[in-house]
């Protein structure tokens, strides 16, 4: 029987996802360990988005985030007010603000490398999608007396704003989902600590850490893909040893280092 390729994406851009890799001749299965659940709306929050006009810079984290400002502005804002600089750390992110405000994003430059692993067993491409290589853009590396706002879930990375603060902004961060982890199924925990699959594709280290815990020395040992260096760093401190690295986080990049998994 044709092991699958086990991913842990959540909602439509794990069905993206999937879709991509079934093209692709790969057989699929989605772990289902995570969900992203929408934030209520507090006083907070709408004052934040009836003030959007005081920001000069507006970070969005993850596609989801996106689209909950994008929702947010076309309530408030019938016509956006200009003047912002809008960043994302991703495509996918990028093309949410695109497609549904309209408004032009900066993301991370192609070719950035400032993440170098030392697994030996990482696969090694270059650019990336983090928060590392959206920090090398000229136009954040002077934000002196600037406000910056961070749209993004609950946890996750403080590099972001630690280092605009920093360089000398005033952060305002806004949570707007939670992640909701899960178990997986007993058919899947069983999957994972037998390493009966193909390969297991992460994009998050929340995730990574998360599935860790079913992860046996045969999982650990099966070919793990990761969109980003720091990832493969991460993955080897808890004894991943087959590592790939994409060139982003993007469906083709995912695709495309599944392929050289297979195809080295």
């Amino acid at each position: 029987m044709t092991q699958p390729v086990l991913i842990c994406r959540p909602g439509q851009r794990g069905e993206a996802l999937a879709n991509t890799l079934r093209a692709a001749g790969a057989y699929v299965e989605s772990l289902d360990v995570l969900a992203l659940e929408a934030l209520p709306e507090d006083p907070v929050m709408r004052s934040i988005w009836l003030n959007i006009d005081q920001y000069d810079k507006v970070v969005v984290i993850s596609p989801f985030a996106a689209e909950y400002l994008s929702d947010a502005l076309d309530r408030y804002w019938p016509q956006l007010p200009v003047g912002i600089d809008y960043y994302s750390v991703g495509h996918a992110t990028a093309d949410v603000l695109f497609n549904q405000l309209g408004v032009r994003v900066r993301i991370p430059p192609a070719g950035f490398d400032n993440q170098p692993t030392s697994n030996k067993h990482a696969e090694k491409n270059s650019g990336e999608n983090t928060s590392e290589a959206l920090l090398s853009l000229a136009s954040l590396k002077d934000v002196a007396n600037q406000r910056v706002l961070l749209v993004a879930g609950e946890g996750g990375r403080t590099l972001l704003a630690d280092t605009l603060a920093e360089r000398g902004a005033t952060i305002t961060r806004v949570a707007v989902y939670r992640r909701v982890f899960r178990a997986p199924s007993e058919a899947m925990q069983a999957r994972l600590a037998a390493g009966d699959y193909r390969a297991l594709i992460v994009t998050s280290g929340e995730l990574l850490e998360h599935l860790a815990k079913w992860c046996d020395q045969t999982a650990l040992n099966q070919p793990l893909i990761v969109s980003s260096r720091r990832l493969a760093t991460l993955a080897g401190t808890l004894g991943f040893c087959d590592l790939k690295v994409a060139s982003g986080a993007t469906p083709a990049a995912l695709a495309a280092a599944l392929n050289r998994s297979c195809h080295p």
